[in-house]
């Protein structure tokens, strides 16, 4: 790997993702990096917002309505482009979601770190709370030790490096269309293609759980009723 590809998909919650992305663009990097925000058919306010943004702070913007009419979610696309792009460029993919916030040294950390391990597929950042405590998707990881530890479970991508083996290892063209999200096919893909995922119990980042979704929370306060959407309006395909 080269340099570096970030990448944040966002739709709409546009107040989080600046906060994101400002945290981002406020790492210290020793290697070339590009940014692009992936705008996924938010409100014409909120592209707007994005687009001035842009222009402020200096992150790429597409605007995936430019692109495609296919419906929000189109994390799919998104990845098939990053994926793309990322292989011309001979860099690494690294994908950080929208209600995450990461410290200066996060991510030059999961670039040093995968360049550290020859094998890697996958190097992950655990996630954690406003307190410091590690939360969802992670909770299985809570007594780990605080170094690179590999992991067969899946990992997310709250914040997450691909690395440019698994990205020629695997192509994302042959993803299941039907589906919303991939953090969990493309981990066991890694696997299956001889690479080993690691997840940075020392390179923690704030993650606020589906603040880009907030229909999502319904998982934890009413959760019929996010079932009921989920299989009714076959919402959060994974």
């Amino acid at each position: 790997m080269k340099q570096v590809h970030i990448i944040t998909p966002v739709k709409d919650s546009i107040d989080l993702t600046l906060e994101t992305a400002r945290a981002v663009l406020a790492s210290r990097w020793h290697v070339p990096v590009t940014y692009t925000i992936y705008n996924d058919f938010s409100t014409d306010e909120n592209t707007r917002r994005l687009e001035e943004a842009s222009q402020e702070l200096g992150f790429e913007l597409v605007n995936l309505r430019d692109i495609t009419s296919h419906p929000s979610p189109n994390y799919l696309l998104v990845l098939q482009m990053a994926q793309k792009r990322a292989i011309e460029a001979e860099a690494g993919l690294l994908i950080v979601e929208s209600d995450v916030i990461v410290r200066e040294d996060t991510l030059q950390g999961l670039f040093d770190g995968a360049l550290a391990h020859p094998d890697c597929g996958i190097a992950a950042s655990v996630t954690v709370d406003e307190q410091g405590t590690v939360n969802y998707p992670y909770l299985y990881a809570s007594d780990y030790p605080k170094e690179a530890c590999e992991v067969k479970k899946h990992c997310s991508f709250c914040c997450s490096l691909l690395t440019l083996r698994l990205l020629k290892a695997f192509d994302f063209q042959t993803l299941d269309p039907s589906k919303n999200w991939f953090d969990v096919t493309i981990s066991h893909e890694s696997l299956e293609r001889d690479c080993r995922n690691y997840l940075f119990m020392n390179l923690p980042v704030w993650h606020r759980p589906h603040g880009s979704r907030p229909w999502k929370q319904l998982k934890y306060t009413n959760p019929l009723k996010y079932y009921w959407l989920k299989f009714t309006k076959g919402l959060d395909k994974i």
